[in-house]
């Protein structure tokens, strides 16, 4: 135990986008030796030299001990955790460069919230899948965590899933600080379709408000959206109180509702009758909603799951519908008793 004592837990974060730079912000409050893998040299070099992270954060000054690499090797060497916030697309392709440098007892944290295109997969699975660790070693952080406002260290919870509970507390030592309070859980599945099918809600919610309806009809599509979501979810293995907690209904809210949020950004872009290629270009990030929209219809056809709210985006950003067809099908559903 004594020669163990002094070393402090170390981190990876792949990668320096906006969520990974403020998970790497946390985690370094939170006392963790973090290290981030920038894809560019000139983020890793702004982020060594000047404490910022010029392509996101521009104002914001990030810890001191903070530090920076493009070398996946370097960032990877003695971690503890490997903190993965990429595009959930990419996920795959870019794990399966990393994945020898990845240690025999590293912790795979995964941050992304969307589900795989082709192979309607969740993030965890792919994880296990292309590295072959075991899914006790594979946790999921998700909640209501809009990272502008992490960053500017306001307060925000998260839920940390791991089928090892003694792992998820390891996380949670990990990224608790002052302003950012980590729970524990075990339902990894709940926690993944919570963020997943969110972005799906927030491009209903953002469409509706581009098409200038008000906070009424926004408070049907997210109870509504909270529905289906908890009927794939449990469906798929979850616990309804899981969609019930930050990682579901927590996470709903803040994407749905703030203009923050990128995928209710982009929907009101779209309700503002911008086409798809002009909304990627006003968003400027990844939006994961979009590209998610049809592996998550998918897998509630899989499970026989009624969700018209996915349903109806889904049809609209593959242009089989218009816009004003996506609009009353969203807000004109058949009248039948609510369960």
């Amino acid at each position: 135990m004594t020669q163990h004592a002094h070393r402090s837990v170390r981190a990876a974060v792949f990668s320096a986008g906006s969520w990974g730079t403020a998970v790497a912000k946390v985690m370094s409050d939170a006392g963790t030796d973090v290290i981030v893998h920038a894809r560019r040299s000139e983020i890793a070099d702004a982020i060594n030299v000047r404490r910022r992270n010029p392509g996101y954060f521009p104002d914001v000054e990030l810890p001191a001990a903070l530090r920076a690499t493009t070398d996946p090797a370097a960032a990877l060497a003695g971690a503890d955790f490997l903190v993965l916030s990429i595009p959930a697309q990419s996920l795959r392709t870019s794990l399966d460069a990393w994945a020898p440098r990845i240690g025999p007892d590293t912790v795979i944290v995964s941050l992304m919230k969307g589900i795989e295109r082709d192979t309607d997969r969740r993030a965890s699975e792919v994880i296990a899948e292309v590295t072959g660790i075991p899914a006790q070693r594979v946790a999921v952080l998700s909640g209501p965590n809009l990272a502008a406002e992490i960053m500017a260290g306001q307060s925000a919870a998260a839920t940390i899933a791991c089928p090892d509970e003694h792992v998820a507390v390891r996380v949670q030592q990990a990224c608790h600080t002052s302003y950012f309070r980590p729970y524990t859980s075990t339902d990894v599945i709940g926690c993944e379709l919570g963020g997943a099918v969110k972005n799906v809600i927030a491009l209903a919610v953002g469409i509706a408000s581009g098409m200038g309806l008000g906070e009424n009809a926004a408070a049907v599509l997210i109870t509504r959206g909270l529905a289906e979501t908890t009927r794939l979810a449990v469906a798929m293995g979850a616990h309804p109180a899981t969609l019930a907690g930050l990682a579901g209904l927590g996470d709903l809210i803040a994407t749905c509702s703030s203009p923050l949020s990128r995928n209710r950004t982009f929907g009101t872009h779209l309700g503002r009758g911008l086409s798809i290629e002009e909304a990627t270009a006003a968003t400027r990030q990844t939006t994961e909603g979009v590209k998610s929209a049809e592996a998550i219809l998918a897998l509630s056809h899989t499970h026989n799951v009624e969700m018209p709210i996915t349903e109806v985006i889904t049809a609209l950003l593959g242009g089989k519908i218009t816009l004003d067809q996506a609009t009353a099908a969203l807000m004109e559903r058949p009248p039948k008793p609510e369960r």
